[in-house]
């Protein structure tokens, strides 16, 4: 797999990209955000075409913030995007998923940890809709359950939420809200059985494709950040030691 990496600190990239070399990886370094964007999309190159498989991101990039970055590759390609930051705290991870990225891993990290965040976005991006819940013929298996309406072509109704299956496309009433891909999948296996409870592990094979424990964190980030976006709060319920469900909201519900 071709790997672009981003970063100013060339003492960082020789040792990372040592690492991933010996794992297979053919990696590119890019010391700022320019020369990242050129690398990811040659001259003359389609608009969604990029020669890297997963790109590695930092944020202190010495000409223009790395979330700023993370737009300018989001609207160009679909290449998963993970951000390898120090700063840890739960509004940086949001802001970062918000922007576009696929994970969000913290300085100082474990090797063994951002290898196997590597390799879980390349599999979950290599399958047709990205993987996970957020296909349709999976996503609509529960159409008919309390609460839930299908809709022509697939789609969800969940009170004032709309989530059409087939275009991954959400809105609440009548307003399109964006989410990242592993967002909208996670929402849409929750919507498969409202009420119903998913366990943490479920929730993390299902739209993950994994069973790694340190996959936890992020789904946390990523409820969060739903709940922040569809700007209600009490969709998505904490289910302590368990998991999460969907709370089927009333008309006008935030």
């Amino acid at each position: 797999m071709r790997l672009l990496l981003v970063e100013d600190d060339d003492h960082v990239a020789a040792a990372l990209s040592a690492i991933l070399a010996r794992h297979g990886f053919q990696v590119t370094h890019a010391r700022s955000g320019e020369e990242a964007l050129q690398a990811l999309l040659p001259a003359g190159a389609p608009p969604t075409v990029s020669p890297y498989g997963v790109i590695l991101l930092d944020l202190g990039l010495p000409d223009q913030d790395g979330y700023e970055v993370c737009g300018k590759i989001r609207k160009r390609t679909a290449t998963p995007v993970i951000m390898v930051t120090a700063r840890g705290d739960v509004r940086s991870r949001i802001h970062g998923l918000n922007m576009g990225a696929d994970d969000y891993v913290v300085k100082p990290y474990d090797t063994g940890e951002l290898l196997a965040r590597i390799h879980a976005v390349a599999r979950r991006t290599s399958t047709p809709g990205g993987g996970g819940a957020g296909t349709g013929t999976e996503a609509s298996a529960g159409a008919g359950t309390a609460g839930q309406s299908g809709g022509p072509g697939g789609t969800v109704r969940l009170g004032s939420v709309s989530i059409e299956l087939p275009t991954r496309r959400v809105s609440v009433d009548g307003t399109d809200v964006p989410l990242t891909r592993k967002e909208f999948d996670l929402l849409a296996l929750l919507a498969q059985r409202p009420g119903v409870v998913f366990r943490r592990e479920q929730i993390i094979s299902e739209v993950w494709r994994t069973s790694w424990e340190g996959t936890g964190r992020t789904l946390e980030v990523h409820v969060a950040s739903l709940r922040s976006k569809l700007r209600m709060p009490a969709l998505i319920e904490t289910v302590r030691g368990v998991g999460y469900r969907l709370v089927t909201p009333g008309p006008g519900a935030r």
